[in-house]
């Protein structure tokens, strides 16, 4: 009997503690991505009414491509926020940042009127490692470590493996800001769209093109947030608004912790460059399309230590939230205006005044 009694109580404190592992997960270090795809998991888990995980693509070793979808089911159409994080494999900080984002939202979703308010309205779409399989190369050993591009191979005639996803998407591909050499970081494909993650985020963002109201892309490192175009021969006709946007944004950065973030086209404040995620976004209709560019400003570049993930998410959250939040006010207090407009236009036209309504 007081074996089985000692028994017992062993299983029950193993499950109590396998929990409290479970709840323990630090948002403040690099995992690599068997932790990541486990904690996604276990966050559809833990908030099953809000979190549905889609799998959409595949990479090119097969590996599964997934989102976390994050939004009250309402039944009905939504409008939509597009979030990812490690198209380039190197930049650690990006998938840090995309699992600190969908934390925050669902804490705040609990505690926070108008976070609420916006998941009704609104679902979000956040990718927290797009490049997996170049991801899982840089965590094989030193030498791996900043590997940049996917893991597909390249023509017949080259060696080498790998091609730039963020220049491998239909916005002026191949014509700024690539190397035509295989071997090359920036080397942008055979032709648009040939990577299977460019393929798998652009169908399924594109098959619902109206929903979305914003396209973020985070990469490091730099200290940017980047608003279309990537090309210097082209000009966003929404340009000054979204420069707008962004400054705002970049001001509620630095109140967090004080760090500046140049806000700007790529090739007015980095370099011009075709094929990005972000500008075929733009083009192809998402009316806020940005890219952002965590810490540092090249200290530590790619290997951001990890006692700067946690400011480097929260003032990145600060940012992000402050353009969420414009674009789903821009487009629900329009919504509500032309409700009030319509409203009024059936009333006048079966002769109800203002005078007759009091």
């Amino acid at each position: 009997m007081l074996n089985s009694v000692v028994l017992s109580l062993a299983v029950l404190l193993s499950a109590m503690g396998a929990a409290t592992v479970e709840r323990a997960y630090d948002y403040y270090r690099y995992h690599p991505m068997n932790e990541i795809s486990d904690w996604m998991e276990q966050t559809v888990k833990e908030n099953p009414d809000v979190v549905t995980l889609v799998q959409y693509g595949q990479t090119y070793e097969k590996r599964v491509i997934s989102l976390l979808k994050i939004g009250v089911n309402t039944g009905e159409k939504k409008k939509a926020i597009w979030m990812d994080c490690g198209i380039h494999a190197r930049e650690w900080i990006a998938p840090a940042f995309c699992q600190y984002f969908v934390s925050q939202i669902l804490q705040a979703y609990k505690t926070d009127p108008k976070i609420a308010d916006m998941m009704k309205n609104m679902d979000f779409y956040v990718t927290p490692v797009l490049n997996i399989d170049g991801y899982i190369y840089t965590w094989l050993n030193n030498s791996t470590r900043l590997w940049r591009k996917n893991r597909s191979p390249g023509p017949s005639d080259c060696s080498c493996l790998g091609t730039d996803l963020n220049r491998n998407f239909d916005a002026n591909w191949g014509t700024s800001g690539i190397s035509a050499n295989c071997c090359g970081i920036t080397y942008p494909g055979s032709q648009p769209v040939s990577e299977p993650e460019a393929a798998a985020v652009t169908y399924f963002v594109g098959s619902r093109i109206d929903e979305f109201l914003c396209f973020f892309t985070i990469h490091s490192y730099g200290q940017m947030l980047l608003v279309p175009y990537d090309h210097a021969n082209f000009t966003d006709p929404n340009y000054d608004e979204l420069m707008d946007v962004g400054l705002a944004a970049a001001e509620a950065i630095e109140k967090v912790h004080g760090k500046h973030y140049k806000v700007g086209t790529a090739p007015d404040i980095l370099y011009s460059h075709s094929g990005s995620s972000k500008d075929w976004a733009r083009f192809s209709g998402i009316p806020f399309s940005f890219t952002f560019e965590l810490r540092d400003n090249g200290t530590f570049g790619f290997e951001l230590p990890e006692d700067q993930i946690r400011p480097t998410c929260e003032e990145a959250y600060s940012g992000a939230l402050h353009i969420i939040t414009y674009a789903h006010d821009k487009a629900f207090n329009a919504a509500v205006a032309i409700a009030v407009a319509n409203l009024w236009a059936v009333l006048l036209a079966a002769g109800v005044t203002g005078t007759n309504l009091m």
